[in-house]
């Protein structure tokens, strides 16, 4: 190989390059041209390498993942990475070329030092390992200069961004964390310097929080806000979803329609608006910054693109919990039954939690005379009327047929068992009856265990004569 020659035909050739991936195109193929050898260049993207540009291999990977791989060390350790027995490196990655004999990896820097980049070579003949190395190295050295000169390796496209941050979406688990991420998303490929995504949840608004503490300016946007009366919100919803996507000219001096007039007081001087989702269900999207600029169409497009990813995933996520709840909850009386009730007796306090054994009296008398249909009625109303008995915090699952239990956190037995007549009065109000037994649970006590004990207190109930409570032993 012909050091100087190499050399002197890649600098040629670079610095005729207008872009960084230009210089790494030129690089690679005039390189893998002398040599023969399988050239990669690969430049950092978020927290992998990605290959910009090869030659001589029918196939490449596309990324390397962080600390992966030859050329990951390499960038890692910023050192030339010189590999004679690739088979025998427990980082190197094989692909179609198993006859591989050498590997030389070598970082370049920008003018601070800091790795930019690496360039990688493979040959599959036998090539002097020291040629080969100050080869790779002075080339190298070469194209990390030309990068810099250009700039540094290219920024992530907004479009690249937009992907990502789909991901980012997708993966949300809850509501909340799914409009943290879509305001991050808005902020990070908008380039502006607030986002604040208001919904509509069970017939009210709310503003969707971003996933870190927001800067100043945002934080005072989301403060406004929040003050705002359900009527404003609704009038930024509406006025989204009747004209579409708008956004600011960055012109002066012109008359702000009063729904915005809060927005500008708070510091707002560009503002896109984007709708998200439905008219009826949906919300919009605010992406604001405090400098007087116009954004461009293609950022509106954008936004419009991140509004209906977030929605669609905002809209499953809804779905999936409509299923969980249906999954967890009886049909007839939509309260939960036998798995979340198990759930909730696991995390009960001894001495504090209080289970409320409860079964309508009579009622296989009620379902042979008038049938199931008139049985199921009964079921619906009573649970109905012990659910008004209950204090809010307090909870009632039906275990099948009817057997219900109440879980309730109390101070003590005289205030679990006021709460137990107070049901069996709001069961007498609708003419029926039902018998109660209640149970603390103890020190060192399965709750199974105190479920038991309140079932054994309501049988001694209806043994003597129903329609009454009972503490257990």
């Amino acid at each position: 190989m012909d050091h100087e020659r190499i050399v002197r035909d890649v600098t040629a050739r670079l610095t005729r390059a207008s872009s960084v991936e230009e210089a790494c195109r030129v690089t690679v193929t005039t390189l893998s041209a002398h040599t023969g050898a399988m050239t990669a260049a690969l430049l950092p993207v978020r927290d992998h390498l990605r290959s910009v540009a090869a030659a001589g291999s029918w196939h490449v990977f596309t990324t390397v993942q962080p600390g992966r791989g030859v050329s990951g060390r390499a960038f890692r350790t910023g050192q030339t990475q010189t590999v004679t027995s690739p088979e025998d490196d427990p980082d190197y990655i094989p692909l179609n070329a198993p006859d591989v004999r050498l590997e030389v990896c070598a970082p370049f820097m920008d003018n601070d030092g800091q790795t930019t980049g690496v360039l990688n070579v493979e040959w599959r003949t036998e090539a002097d390992v020291e040629s080969a190395r100050l080869i790779v190295e002075a080339i190298a050295e070469c194209l990390g200069d030309r990068i810099t000169r250009l700039g540094g390796p290219p920024a992530e496209t907004r479009s690249e961004k937009l992907l990502r941050h789909a991901g980012a979406l997708t993966a949300a688990i809850s509501e909340w964390e799914l409009m943290a991420a879509a305001n991050d998303a808005a902020r990070d490929v908008s380039g502006l310097s607030a986002a604040v995504l208001v919904v509509r949840d069970d017939q009210r608004m709310r503003l969707g929080m971003p996933t870190y503490l927001p800067e100043e300016f945002e934080a005072k946007l989301r403060d406004v806000m929040a003050l705002f009366p359900e009527s404003a919100l609704q009038e930024l919803v509406d006025i989204a979803h009747s004209h579409g996507s708008s956004y600011t000219l960055g012109e002066t001096g012109h008359r702000v329609p009063h729904v915005y007039r809060p927005l500008i007081d708070a510091g707002v001087a560009t503002l896109i608006a984007v709708p998200v989702g439905p008219a009826d269900t949906g919300g919009v999207m605010l992406i604001a910054d405090e400098t007087n600029t116009e954004p461009d169409p293609s950022t509106v497009n954008l936004m419009e693109l991140l509004a209906a990813q977030a929605w669609a995933c905002l809209d499953r996520l809804r779905t999936l919990s409509q299923l969980q709840e249906l999954a967890m909850s009886d049909p007839l009386t939509g309260l939960r039954h036998q798995v979340p009730f198990g759930e909730r007796i696991r995390t009960a306090t001894p001495g504090r939690t209080a289970l409320l054994a409860i079964d309508i009296d009579q009622f296989k008398v009620i379902n042979d005379t008038y049938g199931h249909q008139e049985g199921d009625a009964v079921l619906v109303a009573v649970a109905r009327a012990l659910q008004n008995g209950l204090r809010h915090v307090d909870e009632l699952f039906r275990l099948g047929g009817d057997e219900f239990v109440a879980v309730l956190e109390v101070r003590n037995p005289s205030e679990a068992m006021n709460i137990a007549e107070r049901l069996a009065e709001a069961t007498r109000a609708i003419g029926r009856t039902v018998s109660i037994g209640v149970a603390m649970v103890d020190d060192d006590e399965p709750p199974e265990r105190a479920l038991r004990r309140a079932d054994a207190a309501l049988y001694s109930v209806k043994r003597d004569g129903r329609d009454g409570t009972r503490l257990a032993a």
